[in-house]
Formats: structure tokens, C-alpha cells, sequence
């Protein structure tokens, strides 16, 4: 090999690597190093999920049960359970967690808010789950409810932050209305909220979003190194499937959109290779879908024919709709991740389902509802309305959350 050709390859190489190892650290790391002091001689309550790593491949709460110098006494588990082994929608109840022994309290069943009891041998409740950054995430829902718990019993707050993994750029959706307020649309935002949990705790103890207008002892515990541009697989940390349907950063990019799907009755892709990202039903025609989709050039995405047969797969999904029925629908094919717009692309691809098969797409209204965060766009694709008329006439909402969200922003 030529001297000169050694040499510009090595030099690739090297900024390959450089652009790929940008590490960021994340709040439990810091928590652990720089601020002890929060937790140090307190005994600690730990909402958590197996997503809680820290850099050495330590789960948190097992790390923090072997310090000596910690007193980790109780832990608090949202949807999937603590070690997230529990499948989509299916209650999680309380128990002891095997790794540490201890108390372990599932806030995703009869109970979604930790009781004062639940409390009592806590001094400082600590938050650290990943997001996926979108409002009907259900981990979002978890926080802010232990946040009210916290203030409820002025037990003070620790949100250990991770990044937004589809970046924190992003808004996009109609604002949640108050009559639409349920565990999978707590807060009054957008769809995609383009912020990070620390900056989304900030923003509800500010402006008032806990009940009775309780505010929180809240500290956020930030991230080191990352920007809002940043793509989960750009921060140098390992994905770690965020719940079992997510495993993907692809999945994560167009599940702001697609998740809308659960509120119809055609598959969302649970119970697939590609949950989220494939889209059918038995009754649908995937080629002419798909030719109709890619005839409106809708940014950053294709979309080609596919057929899938959902099935249960343990610990996954349980119940997929269209179980062992072959579905017919549409691959989302990404082309450039940084023109995709999730919740519009999924108004046309629902606008176009009605097209498609217009006697047998159905809504399941009150979820549909409740994931749009209003009536209005079920009401609106019905009565014919085009997408980009739907999302004008949400604009202005839209316009005054990211004006308001300015203000609690912890990262460029």
C-alpha cells in the first residue's frame, strides 16, 4: 500500500472512531462521582428499569446496593417491571426484587403513584429511566406522578437525566387537552416533546403541572457531553431496549407517529420483526398503500409492501392483535433520519388506510383519543381533512409549548 494512501486511510480511521466514541455521561454516572452528596446517609427510594446502566454495564440500584456508603431501601417499577421482563400492557405487581432483596413496588397496576406509605423509609427518591421522547411514553407519566408523591410527603426529588434518544430538537403534535389527561397523556404537551426527563421535570414543577398545585424539592442530576442534535447512537452509549417493543433507535424515530395505530384496528407491528415500523391488517392491500404513501414524498421516509404475522413472543407481546393472521401493510423504509416528521407522516399514512380500505379501518376511539391527546384528529380524517390542515390548525399550540419549553433547557 502507497505511503500516501496508508496515511489517509489512518487518518479515516481515526476520525471515524473520534466521531463515533463521543461519550456522553449520563446522570447516574455523575450521581455516583461528583454528586454523592444528594443521596450520601439518606435512605433512598429508586424508580427504576433495567435501562438504569451505568458506563461499567452496573444497573444502578445494584450498584447502589453494594456501596457501603449507600442505604438503598425500596424500589419503584413503571410498565414492564423493574428488570423490564414484564410484556406490553400487562399489570406488574409488587414483590422483591431478586438481584438486591429489596421492597419492590410496581406503579404500573392498581396503583400508578406511590403512597405515603410506600414512602416511609425514604428520605430521597431517585428517578432514572430512559425515555424515548414521545408524551404517551408511559415513563414520563411514572415521574411526574412519583414527583407529585414526593411533594406530597416533602420527600426530596433526584431526576437522574439520559438523553432524548430521537434528539432534543423535535416538536411535533397537538397539545394533550385537559379532558384527554390519562396515564399515556399526563402532561399538556406535543407528541414528540423534544425534551429530556430532567428538562420535562423542570418544566412541570415550574409550571404547575403536579396536582393541587404542590412543586417539588427537584434536582435534576445532568448528562456531561450531550447536544440536542445528537442521535441516541451517536452519544456512545449502548442502546438498551428502552421497553420490549423498542429495539431499535429506528423504532424510536417513527414511534411518535406510529404508535397512533393502537388506537385502530390495524396492527402497529407488535408481535413482528419491526414493532412500529410495520404497519397491516388482513383486510389491507400493502402495494397500494404503499404506492399512495409514496406518491405524497413525505420527508425523510419510503415505503414499500410488506406482509407479517403477528404472534405472541414471551415476555414481549402478549395478545398482538391479527394473532397468527397474515397482515398486509407497509414497511417504513428511513432514508434520512433528520427530515422524518413522525406524527405527520403517520396523519398520511392514516389518511391513506382510509383510502385504502375504507369499510374496514375502524377506530378504537377512546384510544385513539387519548393517544392523539384530542378528538379532533379522528373527527378530522373522518370528515375528509386533509393532514397538513390538521396540523395547521394545531400550530399555534404547538408554537407556544416550544416558546414556553425555552426557558428549561439545560442543554444547547
Amino acid at each position: 500500500m502507497p505511503v500516501q494512501r496508508f496515511i489517509a486511510l489512518t487518518a479515516l480511521l481515526i476520525g471515524i472512531i473520534m466521531t463515533t466514541s463521543a461519550q456522553v455521561k449520563v446522570g447516574a454516572d455523575r450521581l455516583l462521582t461528583e454528586e454523592r452528596s444528594l443521596i450520601e446517609g439518606k435512605r433512598i427510594g429508586l424508580v427504576t428499569n433495567h435501562s438504569a446502566l451505568l458506563s461499567d454495564g452496573r444497573h444502578l440500584a445494584d450498584a447502589l446496593h453494594k456501596d457501603p456508603a449507600m442505604r438503598l431501601t425500596t424500589l419503584f417499577g413503571p410498565e414492564h417491571g423493574i428488570r423490564g421482563d414484564a410484556p406490553d400492557g400487562r399489570t406488574v405487581q409488587d414483590g422483591t426484587d431478586p438481584a438486591t432483596g429489596l421492597p419492590a413496588f410496581s406503579l404500573y397496576g392498581k396503583i400508578n403513584k406511590p403512597t405515603a406509605e410506600m414512602l416511609r423509609d425514604v428520605d430521597v427518591l431517585v428517578f432514572d429511566i430512559q425515555d424515548v421522547g414521545a408524551r404517551f411514553y408511559t415513563f414520563i407519566s411514572t415521574m411526574f406522578l412519583a414527583m407529585e408523591a414526593a411533594a406530597e410527603s416533602n420527600v426530596p426529588f433526584v431526576v437522574l437525566d439520559r438523553p432524548n434518544p430521537i434528539r432534543g430538537v423535535m416538536v411535533e403534535g397537538p397539545i394533550r387537552v385537559d379532558s384527554m389527561k390519562s396515564f399515556v397523556g399526563w402532561g399538556p404537551m406535543p407528541v414528540s416533546h423534544g425534551l429530556t426527563v430532567g428538562e420535562l421535570a423542570t418544566m412541570a414543577n415550574e409550571l404547575g403541572w403536579l396536582a393541587n398545585g404542590v412543586r417539588a424539592n427537584l434536582t435534576v442530576v445532568r448528562m456531561s457531553g450531550w447536544k440536542r442534535a445528537m442521535w441516541y447512537d451517536e452519544t456512545g452509549l449502548r442502546w438498551i431496549k428502552p421497553s420490549p417493543n423498542m429495539p431499535f433507535v429506528s423504532t424510536a424515530t417513527v414511534y411518535p407517529g406510529t404508535c397512533l395505530f393502537e388506537g385502530t384496528t390495524l396492527s402497529e407491528g407488535r408481535g413482528s420483526e419491526r414493532p412500529f415500523e410495520w404497519i397491516g391488517a388482513p383486510y389491507m392491500d400493502g402495494s397500494k398503500w404503499a404506492e399512495l404513501l409514496n406518491a405524497r414524498c413525505l420527508p425523510g421516509v419510503k415505503f414499500r409492501a410488506v406482509t407479517f404475522t403477528p404472534r405472541e413472543i414471551p415476555n414481549v407481546t402478549s395478545r398482538p392483535k391479527h394473532q397468527g393472521k397474515v397482515c398486509s401493510g407497509v414497511a417504513i423504509e428511513i432514508v434520512d433520519r433528520n427530515k422524518v416528521q413522525p406524527f405527520a407522516m403517520a396523519l398520511h399514512m392514516l389518511a391513506t388506510a382510509k383510502m385504502v380500505a375504507p369499510d374496514s379501518m375502524k377506530w378504537r376511539a377512546s384510544s385513539i383519543d387519548r393517544l392523539s391527546g384530542t378528538d379532533e384528529l379522528r373527527r378530522g380524517i373522518d370528515a375528509g381533512k386533509q393532514p397538513d390542515e390538521l396540523l395547521r390548525s394545531w400550530e399555534a399550540g404547538r408554537a407556544n409549548f416550544v416558546e414556553q419549553r425555552a426557558r428549561y433547557l439545560l442543554y444547547n
